[in-house]
């Protein structure tokens, strides 16, 4: 979100930039950079604030939900069920564990994957399912007790979710857009199995349990001091910042009731503000003219990615469908109320479509 509203990311930073410059000294005179006292920290206080037995931090969101699934035993020869519209990662994380991803339809109102979908694309074959909490919304997951291992993308959902009671694990990005945003990359693998946790912080230092000691194979996923020490005083305020985005959300629905928003939820993060349109070029150039910026997010269901045409040979209407009609307006905690104002009035004035938009 750019244009008369600065970037979220250049506020957040003066947001923390005081109180992060003495933390970053006392690292510099401490010496240690990785796996430290930070990291530990965080760790401790992000379970807690979630209300899990465990936290691992790892480099990013991505490498979180690859170590998920590797640390779960799944591998080559096994099939994970991914939502057909979510961002490109969900999926590359499943082909860098070695196993096949195999996209499901999303619904259309939440843009997320039901668990009736997911039951009717399993076969012999699926090892497990990936359910993507999409812009911050609390995707309903399987009942618990089936034969299907769920691990959550809880990638832009911070603060929609509790302990990840109905799942293996739950993966946490810290790109520095999201509801708690890093100052690099950063991520996540928090579950209350110990022994998925052990195993999680194995594979993100090359296997390594003692010094020069590799037990399994692995790369390097580590998280440095730095970037624990950030989201540390991030964690401090995530959770007056995701109210205030819902607050943001809800003046926008309230000012432009005539426009297809993503289904609510009391619970729903919002990460990402987005509403549906078929004349999307048209009305996301009324709102740049009258000064507010938009993204997409994502033009491109996996279906349509050309990285991915030999897992993902079939159509996914309703995926499809989301990518091509998905506008996301401004919604984060430092915007002024003056700023929430002018972006519910130019919403607002966006015209009111046939009634065939709003199937």
């Amino acid at each position: 979100e750019q244009g008369f509203i600065a970037p979220l990311h250049v506020r957040r930073g003066a947001r923390f930039a005081g109180d992060f410059a003495e933390v970053a000294s006392r690292i510099a005179r401490r010496g240690s950079y990785l796996l430290g006292e930070e990291l530990e920290s965080f760790e401790r206080e992000l379970a807690a604030w979630i209300h899990a037995g465990h936290a691992a931090g790892v480099a990013s969101g991505a490498s979180a939900l690859q170590l998920a699934l590797t640390a779960s035993g799944v591998g080559p020869g096994d099939d994970v069920l991914v939502p057909a519209f979510t961002a490109v990662p969900t999926a590359s994380a499943v082909v860098a564990a070695g196993a096949t991803p195999v996209a499901v339809d999303v619904d259309r109102a939440t843009a997320c994957v039901t668990p009736a979908a997911l039951e009717r694309a399993s076969t012999r074959r699926t090892r497990a399912a990936i359910v993507v909490h999409l812009y911050g919304f609390p995707a309903e997951l399987p009942s618990p007790g089936g034969e299907l291992m769920v691990i959550e993308d809880a990638a832009q959902a911070m603060g929609a979710l509790g302990p990840p009671d109905r799942s293996r694990a739950a993966v946490y990005s810290f790109y520095p857009t999201k509801n708690l945003g890093g100052i690099g990359d950063g991520g996540a693998v928090v579950t209350h199995d110990a022994a998925l946790d052990a195993t999680v912080r194995l594979l993100r230092a090359h296997g390594l349990s003692g010094q020069y000691l590799h037990e399994v194979v692995s790369q390097n996923f580590r998280m440095s001091e730095i970037e624990a020490a950030w989201l540390r005083l991030g964690l401090a305020t995530v959770a007056s910042d995701v109210e205030a985005r819902r607050v943001i959300a809800a003046r926008y629905r309230a000012a432009a009731p005539q426009l297809r928003w993503q289904r609510d939820d009391p619970r729903h993060a919002y990460h990402l503000c987005v509403f549906r349109t078929r004349q999307r070029d048209a009305d996301r150039e009324r709102l740049a003219s009258a000064g507010v910026a938009t993204a997409i997010h994502y033009p491109r269901a996996l279906t349509q990615q050309p990285a991915y045409r030999s897992w993902f040979p079939e159509s996914c209407p309703e995926a499809e469908a989301w990518a091509a009609e998905c506008v996301s307006v401004p919604c984060f905690p430092e915007l002024t109320e003056d700023e929430i104002e002018f972006v519910a009035g130019a919403l607002a004035e966006l015209p009111t479509r046939a009634p065939c938009d709003h199937g």
